[in-house]
Parts: structure tokens; C-alpha cells; sequence
């Protein structure tokens, strides 16, 4: 794919999200309801998407365990590099620890993810199996880690670790998604108004969520003078780092190729969710450097969206 085929793909990205700066700007729109839009999208319209599309799926196709054991691995690898790195600046409280795992290695799904591949290739199916790896999996590892070293929670470790678990598998997005496979497997018969319904609503899932990502941005700004070495650091780890070890270790070690290697790739080169800022202001860690990382990944992912295009793709 070359670099002017790329942009053009990208040409409805950059029309949601710079609206959302423009009207937040303006003040035409109020920048504080950008959590509105982003609820909306987050609890209805990504879950409606997921839902349809994964039930009328080839689950077979869709769940390729060589390309999915090749993500996880290169997701160790990168959670082993990051907490290395922590823990060598002297960083041994958990809850720290946890905090910069999940601004590295997470990747923004419902808000980025989602709607990026939907404009580009027409579908996100190859999101959902990491969708529910990283809730699954990476989630309940950062929620483990920020519980243990949470102060003062109720209960005891077991306890908090099972209300984490419990959190963690009751979003809208996992029950979505399994709710899918479980009907798909079982081949039960879902009427077409429902899954008309669900397109209908899922079909607004990648507009309203860049839309409502333009909107956060244009309202707070970007302070790029205050960013610090450690924000610089896990920017260029997630959005670099990451998809060059993602690409390496599926496509070198895995023998990941085509299509599916391109997928990883780009699913790897998403930014930092904004579930981090939300896990910092629920566990009083790192609030500052969260919300940082969190809109800089984001800017920094969407420039750098032409050149993996061309890399994966190529």
C-alpha cells in the first residue's frame, strides 16, 4: 500500500477526530461531552458491533491460535522489558509497576483499535481474539498487581483478586464478545431484526468514538514542552517498540505472514488505553503521567498510522 493510498484510507479518521478538536476548540461543542459520546460508544454501540459480527464470524478462521500465541508471547516479552525497567529505576511498589505494564503493552481497542480497522479494512474482526486476550489476560495481571498493592481496600488479597476478576469479565465488551461465541457455537438461531438492530447501532461505534477522542483533545490541549523522559520513554515503547516486537516475534518466531501479521502489527501499534487513566484515579497512582501518556500515545499513534500501514501491509 502506498503512501497515498494510505491517507486516503485515513481520510475518515482524520474528518471524526479533527471534528472533534475543531467543535471542542470553537466551544461550538463543549469538550466535556466527550465522555458522553465515549460512554456511548464504549457501552453500547462497540459492544452492539462486537456482538454481531462475532456471532455471524468463522470462528475457526477468526481465532487463528499461531497468530494469537504469537501476540501473547511478544506481549510477555514487552511486560518482562517494561517491569525490568522499572524496577532498575527503583520503582518496587506494584501498584507503579502495574500502571506503566499497562501504558506500554495495553492497546486502546474499543476507542482506536475499533474504529481505525473498520475505515481501513472493513471489518475488526481480527480484534476480537487480542480484544479478549488483553481483557482476559493482560487486564486481570494489571488489576491483580494494582490490588496487592492497594492500601487499605477491604477484604483480603483472595477477595479483592475475585472482585477484580469478577470486574474485569462484566464489561460490556467481554460480555459482548462471549455472548457471540458462546450463540455461534452453539449455532443458536438469533433473528435478523436483532442482528439488523446491532449493525444499525454498531455501524455509529467508529465515528462517535474518534469523534469523541477529538472532542478530549481539543478540550485539555497538549502540553508537548512539559513531557518528561519517563512519558517520552513509554510513548516510544508503546507506539515503536511494541509493533517492531510484535512484528519479530509473530512473523520471525511464530511464522505469522499475510494478512493476520499485518493485523497483529497494527493492533500492536494502537496507544495507551484510556482505562489507564481511569485505573490511575481508582488506585491514586500516577494520575498525571497517565493522563499524559494517554492523550500523547494517542497523537503520537495516529501520526505514525501512514508509515505502519505501508510497513504492514508492504
Amino acid at each position: 500500500m502506498g503512501g497515498a493510498a494510505a491517507l486516503e484510507k485515513l481520510v475518515p479518521v482524520l474528518l471524526a477526530f479533527s471534528g472533534g478538536v475543531l467543535l471542542a476548540r470553537r466551544k461550538i461543542v463543549p469538550a466535556e461531552a466527550s465522555k458522553v459520546f465515549a460512554d456511548y460508544a464504549f457501552l453500547f454501540a462497540v459492544p452492539c458491533y462486537l456482538f454481531g459480527n462475532i456471532y455471524a464470524s468463522d470462528l475457526a478462521a477468526l481465532f487463528d491460535w499461531r497468530a494469537i500465541g504469537g501476540y501473547a508471547a511478544a506481549a510477555a516479552l514487552a511486560v518482562a522489558v517494561v517491569v525490568s525497567a522499572a524496577v532498575a529505576r527503583g520503582l518496587r511498589e506494584p501498584r507503579e509497576v502495574a500502571l506503566r505494564v499497562m501504558a506500554a503493552v495495553q492497546v486502546n481497542t474499543a476507542y482506536f483499535a475499533v474504529p481505525v480497522f473498520i475505515t481501513v479494512f472493513g471489518t475488526a474482526a481480527p480484534i476480537f481474539p487480542i480484544l479478549l486476550f488483553q481483557v482476559c489476560v493482560l487486564s486481570l495481571v494489571v488489576i491483580s498487581l494494582m490490588e496487592l498493592g492497594r492500601a487499605g481496600a477491604a477484604g483480603g488479597t483472595g477477595r479483592r483478586l475475585s472482585r477484580a476478576l469478577g470486574a474485569s469479565l462484566a464489561t460490556p465488551l467481554v460480555l459482548a464478545c462471549n455472548a457471540g461465541i458462546l450463540l455461534n457455537l452453539l449455532a443458536v438461531h438469533v433473528p435478523a431484526v436483532v442482528l439488523d438492530g446491532a449493525a444499525f447501532v454498531g455501524d455509529s461505534a467508529s465515528p462517535v468514538a474518534l469523534f469523541s477522542l477529538g472532542l478530549h483533545l481539543g478540550g485539555i490541549g497538549l502540553d508537548l514542552r512539559g513531557t518528561t523522559r519517563e512519558e517520552m520513554a513509554l510513548i516510544a515503547f508503546k507506539c515503536l517498540a511494541f509493533p517492531l516486537l510484535t512484528w519479530a516475534v509473530c512473523g520471525g518466531l511464530f511464522g505469522v505472514r499475510g494478512e493476520w501479521l499485518a493485523h497483529l502489527v497494527l493492533i500492536a501499534a494502537m496507544p495507551t488505553p484510556q482505562n489507564l487513566f481511569i485505573f490511575a484515579q481508582r488506585y491514586d497512582v500516577g494520575v498525571d503521567l497517565s493522563a499524559s501518556v494517554v492523550i500523547k500515545s494517542s497523537l503520537v499513534a495516529l501520526l505514525l498510522l501512514p508509515l505502519w500501514l505501508q510497513v504492514a501491509v508492504a
